[in-house]
């Protein structure tokens, strides 16, 4: 069993908040190594397409990011479909096509949620696994599991089994059977709350619901780490594009601010009168800083520049062209997710000392 370990010794970060970070150890969840010897075809499961009348199976649809559902634009042909994981093809497979991977954890942490139901959600059953490093809390998730072997609460070493990979969740068949992976940022405490009021939909899932985890690109960080050994999460995500920002009131301190410090850009100690938060295409958010500017609701002050329509490249929450946009309903309601703008008011400013 061939496992790769990257060990990363995290240092402090500029002005930080928080304190030495620990090592950073990181494994592949599965005996499937192909991504680091080159050969993500034979990593990355692929997907069904048919795209102007021509079907394929591509591996490039189980990668990171916009990979799916193409479109042709000015700009060549793009997916708007945003894939928040990466999808891991099985090395070993029964008589019958069932796969017989063991699936492990990337990371020592605490298994923060189980979904024993194979039908209760897109993912299947899977599992939430809970790292803390000395920058806040980052969660792995696996999915698509055909069993688990773990309980909420319990402690797991790096490398220690969580289950099998299987083909439960919605969309997957025995031929595609893979185990989806994601590892993310968790964007609210009071997920439920915002979930309750703008959705109509049951959430059995708690504040581990995907919709509230938002991802990285865990190959690219795993490629990152071998060129740059010490890098950390945190500056790594310092490396992600900036599509868009958007300005909101200053009511408060932010919750995502308060659990993930080193999100923090300027001095926040000092009053402003908005917040301009920062967020990559996927509205993975990367950054907060003070902003001089006076607005009464969320506004894009930012965007990247682009020939076609800011819905493709932003999972429909902003709409425009060029270096204008505007938030969608899709867009306001995740601003109100990430800064916490919902039923009870944010706690307002405490006076530096």
């Amino acid at each position: 069993m061939l496992r790769t370990t990257l060990l990363v010794f995290a240092t402090f970060l500029p002005c930080s908040l928080v304190a030495a970070a620990e090592p950073l150890n990181l494994l592949l969840p599965t005996d499937n190594d192909a991504i680091l010897k080159g050969h993500p075809e034979e990593f990355y499961m692929f997907t069904y397409r048919t795209f102007e009348g021509k079907s394929s199976k591509p591996w490039q649809a189980g990668t990171y990011g916009f990979v799916r559902d193409m479109k042709r634009v000015p700009e060549g042909v793009i997916g708007i479909r945003f894939h928040e994981g990466v999808d891991i093809r099985p090395v070993k497979r029964d008589s019958s096509g069932r796969p017989r991977d063991e699936v492990r954890t990337i990371a020592t942490g605490v298994v923060a949620y189980v979904n024993p139901s194979a039908s209760a959600s897109n993912y299947g059953k899977y599992v939430v696994v809970e790292h803390n490093w000395g920058y806040g809390p980052v969660f792995s998730l696996y999915a698509h599991l055909a069993t688990i072997d773990v309980a909420k609460g319990q402690r797991v070493l790096a490398g220690g089994k969580l289950g099998r990979m299987g083909y439960t969740g919605a969309g997957i068949n025995r031929e595609r059977a893979h185990l989806h992976l994601e590892l993310d940022l968790l964007l609210s405490l009071r997920f439920e709350e915002w979930h309750d009021e703008v959705m109509d939909t049951a959430n059995p899932h708690g504040i581990h619901n995907g919709l509230n985890l938002s991802g990285m690109d865990y190959p690219t960080l795993l490629v990152s780490l071998q060129q740059n050994p010490d890098l950390t999460i945190p500056a790594y995500l310092k490396t992600v594009p900036v599509y868009y920002k958007v300005a909101i009131p200053r009511r408060g301190p932010l919750e995502i601010v308060q659990r993930y410090p080193w999100m923090a850009i300027g001095d926040h100690s000092r009053p402003s009168p908005s917040w301009e938060l920062s967020f990559s295409a996927s509205g993975l958010p990367v950054g907060v800083a003070p902003s001089q500017r006076g607005v009464p609701k969320p506004l894009v002050t930012f965007v990247r520049t682009t020939q076609s329509r800011h819905e493709y490249y932003t999972l429909n929450r902003l709409s425009g062209t060029g270096r204008r946009a505007t938030l969608t309903s899709s867009g306001q309601r995740y601003i109100r997710l990430v800064t916490g703008d919902f039923a009870a008011p944010a706690p307002p400013d405490q006076p530096s000392e």
